[in-house]
């Protein structure tokens, strides 16, 4: 439905004329949203966060793939009289001189399906005595040419298999909060928006006002001096123009204020002056209030989560239940090794090795503590999940409650509109009806009076209806305009 503005764009005409091209921004509502989500300041903290949840689900990838590291000592030398046990058992102080050095690749891969770990490793030490007056000197290696083993924790809680399947909500998640945080700017921007348009309609009102309530007292002072008029009535008049002064003043600095405001949320450093275009047109379409909340639940981050809270309190329950019985540790490796005064002889005929050791911690009394544990996270996934139910539903009715109101908006803007025109030309011919002294000025007044209230209700009405529209947008996460959802991404930083 096209709607006319004329009284809009003459009202803005005069401010712009007022200022150089160079200081003046002119700006549409999707203009002011557009560049705030391009460079407000909330964009830019928005997606640092993004940025941040980016990497923290990188370290969480990292997790499920193997870490392959070297560790060395390089070198680890030890000369002093230490405590030795001699062959026959008893103790001796020994002065020893020698130097250790050694050097080790190893590879250690998590299984998120059962909890334990596998790894392999391979490595070679040296150990140098120095020769001294008791001892010749000697070079020696130990060489582990290949090494493999595992641990396995049973019967007990698996952080990693729980991680898997939630972490990846945690990053999708995060994704929809960018996204949603988008739409708030757009939202914001579009009250800051009406915020400055408002300002700059009252303040052009006021001046005409103003410019109308000197001429009216110029008019009435003639009258009164030739007697047409009453005292009283020149002094209602002269009132009127006072009260039109303070009102110009009033208006300005309305203007300073709001247009300082959407100046520092645009990160514009720089003192401009916003010429805004108004809407010239209402969106014609018709939101069902099903699809709404359709869009609602496939985009919103609440939807994800809801089913996040759920998958945690699921956790909480299995990790008392894990921590509260019997725990078994298993772990094994076999490995093959081989010692020599050379490196080659180091790895000549290495000889193998192997361990199992199997752990049993079993509680026997905890005085209920296990249970108790185990209790409060049963408790607290029931409180959850009733808590999540009405979340949905609180949801979902505040979907439909925008939807509603955007259909009601839309008809207040219409009425508004008609209702303004009304206002203003009866003001018109009321003015022009009290210069050739056929009405009192308390009709005047009421003309005034009327044409204002019906100003502020249609700019009001306009600024609802948007705002309105925006913040189901921020709701839905959905562009019903343009008939496409607002799920957005950026690169992150590298």
């Amino acid at each position: 439905m096209k709607m006319r503005y004329p009284i809009l764009l003459g009202l803005l005409c005069c401010s712009f004329c007022r200022l150089s091209a160079q200081d003046t921004l002119q700006l549409s509502l999707k203009g002011v949203i557009d560049m705030a989500q391009a460079a407000a300041p909330d964009v830019k903290i928005a997606e640092t966060a993004l940025n941040n949840s980016f990497w923290r689900y990188q370290s969480f990838l990292s997790n499920y793939k193997p870490q392959i590291s070297i560790g060395s000592t390089l070198p680890n030398l030890n000369r002093a009289i230490e405590a030795i046990t001699l062959p026959d058992g008893r103790d001796a102080f020994i002065n020893r001189a020698l130097m250790r050095n050694s050097v080790n690749l190893s590879l250690e891969q998590d299984i998120a399906l059962t909890g334990g770990s596998i790894f392999a490793t391979t490595g070679i030490q040296r150990i140098d005595i120095f020769k001294s007056d008791t001892n010749p000197g000697s070079v020696s290696y130990l060489s582990t040419p290949v090494a493999v083993g595992f641990q396995q924790p049973l019967f007990t809680f698996n952080p990693l298999r729980w991680d898997k399947r939630i972490q990846p909500l945690v990053y999708q998640e995060s994704q929809r909060i960018y996204s949603e945080g988008l739409e708030d700017v757009a939202f914001q921007a579009a009250a800051l928006f009406f915020d400055v348009l408002v300002a700059q309609l009252n303040q052009e009102a006021a001046r005409r006002d103003k410019a109308d309530a000197d001429t009216l007292l110029e008019i009435s002072r003639g009258r009164f001096e030739v007697g047409r008029i009453a005292e009283t009535e020149l002094l209602q008049i002269e009132l009127n123009a006072m009260n039109a002064d303070a009102s110009v003043a009033e208006s300005q600095l309305n203007l300073q204020t709001s247009t300082e405001r959407l100046r520092n949320f645009l990160g514009i450093r720089r003192a401009v002056y916003f010429e805004l275009d108004p809407p010239s047109s209402l969106p014609g379409f018709d939101i069902n209030p099903e699809q709404a909340i359709q869009y609602a639940r496939m985009n919103r981050s609440e939807n994800i989560g809801f089913n996040r809270q759920l998958l945690e309190a699921e956790r909480d329950v299995a990790e008392a239940k894990g921590n509260s019985g019997l725990s078994v540790n298993l772990n094994g490796s076999f490995g093959l090794s081989q010692t020599g005064g050379t490196v080659g002889d180091a790895y000549v005929s290495p000889l193998d090795q192997e361990q199992l050791r199997l752990g049993i911690t079993l509680p026997v009394a905890d005085w209920g503590k296990a249970r108790s544990q185990l209790e409060i996270a049963k408790s607290n996934q029931e409180l959850v999940q009733l808590q999540v139910e009405q979340e949905r539903i609180n949801f979902e009715r505040e979907v439909l409650i925008k939807v509603q109101q955007f259909g009601l908006q839309r008809d207040q803007v219409r009425l508004a509109v008609r209702a303004y025109d009304v206002a203003q030309k009866r003001l018109d011919m009321t003015r022009k009806r009290y210069r050739i002294g056929k009405i009192l000025v308390t009709d005047l007044n009421i003309a005034i009076s009327e044409e204002a209230n019906a100003r502020r209700s249609y700019i009001n009405a306009l600024r609802t209806f948007w705002l309105a529209y925006y913040d189901l947008r921020r709701l839905s996460l959905y562009d019903f305009e343009a008939d496409r959802p607002l799920l957005r991404q950026v690169e992150p930083k590298r």
